[in-house]
């Protein structure tokens, strides 16, 4: 079973789409049908299925979640312990919490059996730059 990780490269907290590195993954393994799992191996990004054609949605996403969980340092998270690598931090781990760190595709055709408008992202929840190791596994 064909299995790979991408490093994705990040520039702060949003939304990072990788549909055509999976799709080419998918293509290159030459399997018509299958289910491509993908798994993020990090505890403060997560991953979503989300709408990749009006960049409005993103944005909107990021305003949602940083109003859901502020920084540490804002006075309604006071009850945070875990502050050692920076305001952001926790928040982070919250965040990817509340999302999900694996996803399943089918792949029917050779192809990911993604809706016309729908996209894979890394949705980073850290606010500096990172390089994020996800892993694409395709099964049958």
């Amino acid at each position: 079973m064909p299995q790979t990780i991408i490093t994705l490269s990040t520039r702060g907290a949003g939304l990072y789409e990788f549909t055509g590195e999976a799709q080419g993954f998918v293509r290159k393994s030459g399997m018509e049908e299958g289910l491509l799992t993908v798994f993020v191996r990090h505890t403060s990004c997560s991953l979503t299925i989300q709408e990749n054609a009006d960049p409005d949605v993103k944005r909107d996403l990021v305003q949602f979640f940083k109003r859901l969980v502020p920084p540490s340092d804002d006075p309604s998270m006071g009850w945070i312990i875990h502050t050692a690598e920076g305001r952001d931090d926790m928040p982070a781990h919250i965040k990817a919490a509340l999302t999900q760190a694996s996803i399943g595709v089918p792949v029917g055709q050779g192809r990911l059996m993604l809706g016309t408008w729908q996209g894979l992202y890394l949705f980073e929840h850290r606010d500096r730059p990172h390089r994020r190791e996800v892993v694409l596994h395709l099964g049958r």
